[in-house]
């Protein structure tokens, strides 16, 4: 296999994400068992953040000293890309050097970019327009509570953000149908809403979208770069907080997921994200897992 790159959901199929998939669930489950396969030794994993992160963060270097492999932090304020240096550049010479980088950044375009210069796979670790390594997660948790996700109805209520966009490429991959509730101003992008055909619905009634369904996700409501606008999102999105009345429209064993941080009583009520029909710890524990799965199948 040539080099790979990570930079949403589409840059793989859905044999490979499935593969992904399966990996991370017997990988997890073995290092329950205290039995660690170092697949990676002697490989390095650059970790470049223009945004803050915790899950991301330690769930890379993490799963890097599980594999075997070292990685290395790199902020803006300790490189020569926060002192202008062209991002081509800095794919050129960090691809000489390291086996693989994930960049956690603002513009989608400039991870393209980068990509385009680096001879290395690239990982996106959250753009503003794509968070697939949480999509990776998000399906895990499913399978593993739930079994196959396909046919399935997932209600995605709030803000058309990259989470939303993650899911979306999603349902055609994963094959299953995805309502999104969300104000017409703050819809997802049509390009994206094209690309996954008759498997999505878009609502603006959040009742609507969450009946009958087998998933229920959010996100917050206004997200990094956002924070200017957010009494104004609060008023905008009210309707669309998951709460008891909501969520008693889904199923009986409907799930929730939230990617996190989650703000309680704006997106997410206390009683639903603390609830037992919440899954956001397995959810955010499995991102370890689903991306030592993610760097073997890219690495190796």
């Amino acid at each position: 296999m040539g080099k790979r790159h990570f930079l949403c959901l589409t840059d793989l199929n859905s044999n490979e994400l499935h593969d992904i998939i399966e990996r991370a669930i017997t990988g997890k489950q073995r290092l329950l068992k205290g039995k660690i396969q170092q697949t990676l030794k002697g490989k390095v994993l650059a970790m470049i953040f223009e945004k803050s992160s915790t899950r991301t963060r330690v769930s890379f270097e993490t799963a890097m000293a599980h594999l075997g492999g070292h990685s290395i932090f790199l902020s803006p304020d300790d490189t020569q890309v926060g002192r202008g240096e062209p991002v081509e550049d800095t794919a050129r010479v960090l691809s000489r050097m390291v086996d693989c980088i994930m960049i956690r950044t603002y513009e989608h375009e400039k991870l393209q970019r980068f990509a385009d210069y680096s001879d290395v796979p690239v990982i996106n670790g959250l753009s503003d327009t794509f968070h697939p390594c949480q999509l990776l997660a998000d399906m895990q948790t499913y399978y593993e509570h739930r079994g196959s996700i396909k046919g399935k109805t997932v209600a995605w209520l709030g803000d058309g953000n990259n989470m939303c966009h993650s899911y979306i490429n999603a349902a055609s991959l994963f094959d299953f149908n995805l309502r999104i509730a969300s104000p017409e101003s703050y819809r997802p992008r049509t390009e994206i809403l094209q690309s996954a055909g008759n498997h999505i619905e878009l609502l603006t009634d959040p009742k609507a979208a969450i009946k009958n369904a087998d998933l229920v996700v959010t996100d917050v409501w206004a997200s990094m770069g956002q924070e200017a606008e957010s009494e104004l999102r609060k008023a905008i999105f009210r309707p669309y907080q998951v709460n008891a009345g909501l969520m008693a429209l889904a199923k009986q064993d409907a799930l929730f997921m939230h990617c996190l941080p989650a703000h309680r009583g704006d997106e997410v009520t206390a009683d639903i994200i603390d609830g037992p029909q919440s899954v956001v710890w397995d959810e955010a524990g499995n991102r370890l897992h689903s991306q030592k799965a993610l760097l073997e199948f890219l690495l190796k």
